[in-house]
């Protein structure tokens, strides 16, 4: 463990949401949840304004959720990112010991504002900018494939069926299809259209959904953003990053620490292999567990769908002998290792 436990705390790792958590459900979610927030939106929407972007409490305050409106990606990731930095400034510090923070995918952008590396503009800027860069260049697309069943237990011989098809259609003329990131029990894939199309064609439906292709995403974490990463580079530059007051763990698994972190390559790595390479989203959850054994995970609003991930993740990892869905449960209704601040009685735990 790198930090001691303070007595009467529960130690926590942070994590922090992706693209698509915010919904329909999670309309109005800054307004209703950080009422004392007001000064942090309104440095938020003077950025946007200054870019000519809409401003974000405008959208959060629409008497309507509208798809096109508020998942298109120079939006959806203000948004997510506006929320997910609020609720981690609502964390009761006096509950919890914050061990390190983690994301999944656009939540690395997220973690590096709530760890200090981007101020808070900064990280504004960060995610405000490589969100409408994908939107504006909208490389591909992705789909998500599941390889444990809905008890969340490896189903045999799936995972390695369903990468098996992947390269076979990787390899044909004119068709693009990656991993683009490890989530949990789930493989999510990025490619263009001709390789998503055979995809779905090409494999059986299971659990009534998948394959499911995600609306509005392009093909992140795979070699179609290399132009995208190129643009960020150019657009961000080294000042808006500073070294980090908590431990982070990337898409890989690595941890950056405070006052030893090598900001060069925390800037290279957030705009160069972060964007074109998979995002080992479960690994990143494995070795928070292991590395720094926290009480408890809290996941960061908007949205409670990152909980799935987080606990199929820990299965994977064996965590606390945790195999299934059904021993999480028994474990969570006893004495809860995932909180999720999308949700209303764990949020009440988090910020008292």
């Amino acid at each position: 463990m790198t930090q001691q436990k303070t007595a009467g705390k529960q130690t926590a790792i942070v994590v922090a949401p992706g693209r698509g958590t915010y919904n329909r459900d999670e309309l109005g979610y800054f307004a209703h949840h950080h009422e004392d927030k007001s000064d942090l939106m309104a440095g938020f929407d003077a950025y946007r304004v200054s870019q000519g972007q809409e401003p974000l409490s405008a959208l959060d305050g629409a008497e309507r959720f509208s798809g096109p409106r508020h998942t298109r990606g120079d939006n959806a990731s203000g948004l997510i990112h506006a929320c997910a930095l609020a609720d981690f400034m609502s964390i009761d510090r006096e509950r919890f010991d914050i061990l390190g923070v983690t994301g999944n995918s656009m939540g690395w952008y997220i973690a590096l504002a709530c760890a200090g590396v981007l101020d808070t503009i900064g990280g504004l800027e960060v995610v405000n900018t490589m969100g409408t860069l994908m939107h504006e260049h909208m490389i591909g697309g992705q789909l998500i494939y599941p390889f444990m069943d809905e008890n969340w237990v490896e189903m045999p011989g799936e995972r390695a069926r369903i990468e098996a098809k992947l390269a076979e259609i990787n390899a044909r003329a004119d068709h693009v299809l990656t991993l683009s990131i490890d989530l949990g029990g789930m493989l999510v894939l990025a490619g263009n259209e001709a390789g998503l199309s055979a995809f779905e064609r090409e494999m059986p439906v299971v659990q009534s959904r998948f394959p499911l292709r995600l609306p509005g995403h392009a093909g992140f974490h795979t070699a179609l953003q290399a132009p995208v990463a190129a643009e960020g580079r150019a657009r961000l530059g080294a000042e808006l990053f500073s070294n980090p007051d908590l431990p982070l763990i990337d898409g890989r698994g690595a941890i950056w620490h405070p006052k030893a972190s090598d900001l060069t390559e925390l800037r290279s790595y957030t705009l160069g292999h972060q964007v074109v390479e998979p995002y080992d989203f479960t690994g990143a959850i494995g070795v928070a567990a292991r590395e720094f054994m926290p009480d408890v995970f809290i996941v960061l609003g908007p949205g409670t769908t990152l909980g799935g991930g987080v606990v199929q993740s820990l299965i994977r990892a064996n965590w606390r002998a945790m195999d299934n869905k059904e021993t999480f449960k028994t474990r969570q209704r006893s004495k809860p290792v995932i909180l999720s601040m999308g949700q209303a009685d764990q949020r009440a735990m988090v910020t008292g």
